[in-house]
């Protein structure tokens, strides 16, 4: 059963949605992509790995970035973003104390989530899903440890996928996924996209 509410954000009251899983399964906060363009949280992208996760045991968060919807606030030029998500994995860390706490984001997404949980040991797995590499700076990974999946289309229309498959290269504990033939928003290959997530996150072959 989805839940939604308000969390407390840096600049106000975040608007999400939750959704509790099996006690002791992984919690995830799912970060949305870019609110300039039209990302929220009911973003299809963001809604079926929000599912993906949830059918399989995995409690989920997926929230508003401030100034989207009825979320408070205004755009942070990404930086309040990742402010934004701290307040979400804080939230769903309290939420669900004894759960590994997972985050994962999509485009921009990708960005908020990752700088938000780059310093936050509570947090030990992460999942890319076409991050903007060439939109924003991920330098920030190098050094990182922990296991991070990263999917990439390689017809991707907003994302070069020899930018993503490069990124991906750099950092030791990355494992890359390429979609043939997918495009940024995957709009035919759900399935495949669903697999690779639950594959990387359970331990099944995609």
């Amino acid at each position: 059963m989805s839940e939604r509410l308000f969390l407390p954000g840096p600049v106000g009251r975040l608007q999400a949605i939750h959704d509790n899983g099996n006690p002791g399964q992984p919690a995830v906060v799912i970060c949305h992509p870019h609110p300039l363009y039209g990302g929220t949280m009911n973003n299809k992208v963001v809604y079926w790995m929000a599912q993906a996760f949830s059918d399989h045991g995995c409690s989920t968060l997926r929230f508003n970035f401030r100034g989207v919807d009825d979320s408070d606030g205004a755009w942070g030029d990404g930086i309040g973003e990742a402010d934004d998500t701290r307040a979400a994995i804080n939230w769903l860390s309290e939420r669900h104390a004894n759960s590994p706490l997972w985050v994962a984001g999509f485009s921009f997404g990708c960005y908020a989530g990752l700088r938000a949980a780059r310093d936050d040991r509570r947090v030990s797995r992460l999942f890319a899903v076409a991050p903007a590499v060439t939109h924003y700076d991920f330098s920030f990974m190098k050094g990182d440890t922990r296991p991070l999946a990263v999917i990439i289309g390689t017809n991707d229309e907003i994302v070069p996928f020899a930018a993503v498959a490069s990124w991906s290269e750099s950092l030791a504990q990355a494992r890359f996924y390429a979609l043939n033939d997918a495009g940024h928003f995957f709009p035919q290959h759900k399935l495949q996209l669903v697999n690779i997530l639950i594959a990387e996150a359970f331990g099944s072959n995609p």
